[in-house]
């Protein structure tokens, strides 16, 4: 009887809809696998068409297409080891979450996901029929359970699979990043592991997706809940875990154990790889934003630098007559920093333009935000015209309290194809950009060292569109604002209880209120790397005309 097994775990980046592309990713990996003598290469969930799909994979041109594309790929793997991969599977006029057990050419098993996610950014009950529980498949001398990803999460599914004889447990996925993600994936993973007492193999996917972020972050956990191989977090990688059969059964010889870096780290590699697969994975090569000086627009011109590289960038300032000589200063100095191309555009010559046509209309009334506002829209509409004509993708950069308040211009600062730190809390923008300017990475592409200057970040933050302004003009400080944007949003917090920590009532009124007016702009905003559980787009969702308010925590 052998006494050993070679499994192949390829934590990779797939791109939805790329059929052809994922299979040849899977191909690699199995010869790969093949080269190293392994018995069993291992994809994560929905590999073959890539994760999240949405409405996409409920059409039947194409799962039939990934179907068929899993088909060939068998075929073309037929001598080496068994291919594990995940695709849609229909029969019976039923669509099914499978994962695919492809040995000699052929697909000899599939196993059908049976919990469907119906939550955070998950849909699947909306694309997906609900599969049977079922039992392990045979590769060699050792008998698997794969239950997919959710399916990991309840007990009943791995029971069930050990009870009918497996001896091992590899569970792919496609689970994106939020912050603390990892510690709540292994805390399910050990109690499976501690229930069942077999070995467990945890596959997820990398890459980025829309909003969404896939982590990696791999492991291997023996019985007893200890940990024999970690993959590290955001990295392609084709990893090799050794089992040996003991007398008390299959146990992972320790391999690679990976030092998980800090939550700060994590949320700007997220951002990184974010903006990297949505700009290439999109089919564009640069990208350009307005550059103001301002400590949003300087971290999301270093997320640029490091996910695409300096030659990739294009920066431009656009002043107007109350754009202060030091944010002229600031501007140039982050551009030099981070060695990418800084232009200059005026607004002054079409701002005035634009005043001189609505005149008539306006007459008899005060300059108020209508005037303000633009300045931000001639902004965005002189950046889109550089995107359109330059084909460079548009970065936007407000951050999460300018999104949650609307305090940003629809058409104007909103103007942009992504935005890397739409989830980033303005407290957390100026803690980020001050590690950036402390910490670089293998995996950054822009240059080590202060790449922020850091009157940027000292600086009182403001939009510049009248004399003298400041944020805190129209907001509380960002420390209070943010405190309370993180009970209302992030943890669905009454004004009672915001009140009961301490804050103001009248304050957190006036920010519930803004919260709830500003929908409108969020449904129109544009999409960026999603890091906890209540980003602005799929995890909250909220109606645009809603009337309600919460009158709780009155005295």
């Amino acid at each position: 009887m052998t006494d050993r097994f070679r499994l192949s775990l390829a934590q990779l980046n797939p791109t939805v809809g790329d059929l052809e592309g994922n299979a040849a990713r899977a191909y690699a990996a199995w010869a790969t696998a093949k080269d190293a003598g392994a018995d069993m290469v291992a994809l994560p969930e929905m590999f073959i068409t890539g994760y999240q799909a949405q409405d996409l994979i409920v059409k039947p041109a194409f799962y039939r297409e990934a179907m068929a594309a899993v088909e060939t790929l068998a075929r073309d793997c037929a001598d080496g080891p068994v291919l594990a991969i995940g695709g849609p599977y229909a029969e019976d006029g039923k669509l099914y979450n499978a994962y695919f057990i492809c040995k000699g050419g052929a697909v000899v098993a599939r196993m059908l996901k049976h919990h469907l996610p119906n939550y955070d950014v998950f849909d699947e009950r909306r694309h997906f029929s609900r599969g049977p529980i079922q039992g392990p498949y045979s590769v060699g001398p050792v008998r698997i359970g794969s239950p997919i990803c959710e399916d990991s999460w309840f007990p009943d599914v791995c029971e069930t699979m050990v009870e009918s004889g497996a001896e091992i447990l590899l569970v792919p996925n496609g689970s994106p990043y939020f912050r603390g993600k990892y510690a709540v994936r292994m805390n399910q993973m050990v109690a499976r592991v501690v229930e069942n007492d077999v070995p467990l193999v945890y596959l997820n996917m990398v890459g980025g997706q829309d909003d969404q972020v896939f982590d990696g972050g791999s492991f291997v956990l023996n019985p007893g809940g200890q940990l024999a191989v970690a993959l590290q977090v955001f990295d392609s990688a084709v990893v090799h875990v050794d089992f040996q059969r003991t007398e008390e059964g299959w146990r992972a010889l320790e391999g690679e154990r990976a030092v998980y870096p800090k939550t700060i780290e994590q949320d700007y590699r997220a951002m990184v790889e974010g903006l990297r697969d949505y700009v290439g994975k999109s089919g564009f090569k640069k990208v350009l934003l307005g550059l103001s000086g301002g400590i949003d627009s300087a971290l999301v011109a270093a997320i640029a630098v490091d996910a695409l590289g300096r030659e990739a960038v294009r920066c431009v300032m656009l002043p107007s007559d109350y754009t202060s000589p030091e944010s002229l200063e600031d501007a140039a100095g982050v551009a030099r920093a981070l060695g990418c191309r800084l232009d200059e555009v005026k607004i002054g010559g079409p701002k005035a333009a634009v005043e001189k046509v609505l005149k008539p209309l306006f007459a008899g009334l005060e300059p108020d935000l209508t005037e303000e506002n633009i300045q931000s829209r001639l902004r965005g509409l002189l950046l889109m015209a550089q995107s359109n004509k330059l084909g460079e993708m548009l970065l936007t950069t407000g951050n999460k309290s300018e999104v949650a308040v609307g305090y940003a211009t629809i058409y104007g600062d909103m103007a942009g194809g992504y935005n890397p730190i739409k989830d980033l809390y303005k407290t957390r923008v100026f803690a980020t950009s001050a590690w950036r300017n402390e910490h670089h990475r293998q995996w950054m592409r822009g240059p080590a060292g202060m790449v922020m200057p850091q009157r940027v970040i000292d600086k009182p933050p403001s939009a510049e569109l009248r004399p003298d302004q400041k944020d805190e003009d129209s907001l509380p400080p960002y420390d209070v604002l943010d405190g309370i944007l993180e009970m209302l949003v992030d943890d669905d917090a009454s004004v009672a209880d915001c009140v009961a920590k301490g804050y103001d009532r009248d304050t957190v009124k006036k920010i519930e209120s803004l919260l709830y007016t500003s929908e409108y702009k969020r449904f129109q905003s544009a999409p960026g790397v999603r890091l906890t559980r209540q980003a602005f787009w799929l995890d909250r969702r909220y109606p645009i005309v809603n009337r309600w308010r919460d009158r709780s925590g009155a005295e």
